[in-house]
């Protein structure tokens, strides 16, 4: 299937979850992630789902990374430059949900995208290569580009992966893993 093939489907499907769903999804996608070896690193990019768009909750894995004492980062997205600013989470940090329903940091102490070593990918779906689908601005393909060669990239999803995603081209950053409530899918490099 084509990517924009995908993105109706998977919207539909999410459309359909209802919130006790999510929460039951999303707090199995997280204990899940406890399988991953990654936590030996200590900056994680977490994104905060959008408002209305049955994403997966990540206040479950922000939870844990707390308790495991981590160092949890949040972005504010520059909508004209196609780029986001990356902020650690602290206790005085303010949010404003911006235009399109998402939360975003108003300001805090910024960290460069190469210090930060684990990247929780939000996305539409995803294939058995790593590829994924979002939602086509292409915000998380600069910002991985921007992040050192080391940084490990997960993916989150509430359903399984695709056999393939048609029309991915050389600019699309592929996953190193990705969790479902049901498998933690790897892929080499």
């Amino acid at each position: 299937m084509t990517k924009k093939e995908l993105r109706t489907k998977y919207k539909q499907l999410r459309r359909a979850l209802s919130q006790d769903q999510i929460e039951e999804l999303s707090l199995e996608i997280a204990n899940r992630l406890l399988q991953l070896d990654i936590w030996d690193k200590n900056y994680f990019h977490v994104f905060l789902p959008i408002d209305g768009k049955n994403e997966v909750d990540t206040q479950f894995v922000m939870h844990i990374l707390s308790g495991k004492d981590k160092e949890i980062v949040v972005s504010r997205s520059d909508f004209g430059a196609i780029r986001m600013t990356h902020f650690l989470l602290t206790d005085n940090t303010k949010f404003k949900t911006n235009a399109y329903g998402i939360p975003e940091p108003l300001d805090g102490i910024e960290v460069p995208a190469h210090k930060i070593q684990v990247v929780f990918v939000p996305l539409l779906a995803f294939d058995q290569n790593g590829n994924r689908v979002g939602y086509g601005k292409g915000f998380y393909d600069t910002f991985l580009s921007d992040c050192a060669l080391d940084v490990v990239k997960v993916g989150l999803s509430f359903f399984e992966a695709e056999t393939a995603i048609d029309d991915v081209f050389a600019g699309d950053v592929r996953l190193d893993f990705c969790v479902t409530p049901k498998t933690v899918y790897a892929f080499p490099a």
